[in-house]
């Protein structure tokens, strides 16, 4: 049974670095900034805007920290074995999404593709997202741990959603055809809500309990 669990575990880990790669990758297409480059290509009108501008490189270049800190935040042995280091990066994964990577979703929320449901699905992700991780921070600083815990966990979902996200749009396109905009439109909500039921189905059965 432990090695079995092991073994998940180091797959997860595997997956879940894999995954990172990928969005490191997408990440690194933005330098040297290039305004005609992936995503921007149908954003030429939102981009010339100086506030989108802005909200765009900042969502881009600190939501890759925050993905990367999954690494070292939900190990039991990392958090035991290295306890400066898990608060550090942890400090950093909440600083980047409370005063960079959420607030600057939220305006590019409000330009989604896909009309009032994508942008209303991308605007309670941000609010979501810095809500969770607003409330972990409180709660770390209230000396509740298990609050803490339980709303970590729910930030590190709706970070998430970035992987998700784009692994649900690959799945339904390659099995459906759907058109474009039914495409986003459908993964703007299943990219991050689908995490919040699987997070609070392990809360429930291991964290109350």
């Amino acid at each position: 049974m432990l090695f079995f669990q092991y073994f998940f575990r180091m797959l997860s880990y595997l997956v879940y670095g894999f995954f990172c790669i990928l969005m490191l990758e997408i990440t690194l297409q933005y330098i040297p900034i290039d305004l005609d480059v992936a995503f921007l290509r149908i954003k030429q009108d939102e981009i010339q805007l100086f506030h989108y501008k802005i909200a765009f490189y900042v969502h881009v270049f600190t939501a890759i920290f925050s993905l990367l800190a999954g690494f070292t935040q939900f190990s039991v042995y990392f958090r035991t074995k290295y306890p400066i280091v898990h608060r550090y990066v942890g400090g950093l994964y909440i600083v980047s999404i409370l005063l960079f990577a959420a607030p600057s979703g939220l305006i590019m929320a409000y330009y989604a593709n896909g009309g009032f449901w994508s942008q209303l699905a991308f605007s309670l992700l941000s609010i979501g997202w810095f809500w969770t991780t607003y409330t972990a921070y409180t709660a770390l600083k209230e000396k509740d741990y298990k609050q803490h815990q339980r709303y970590m966990m729910r930030s590190f979902a709706l970070t998430m959603s970035a992987i998700t996200l784009r692994m649900w749009k690959y799945l339904i396109v390659f099995f459906w055809h759907p058109r474009p905009m039914d495409v986003y439109r459908i993964v703007a909500w299943l990219g991050w809500v689908f995490n919040l039921l699987i997070i609070e189905l392990i809360i429930y059965k291991y964290l109350k309990k």
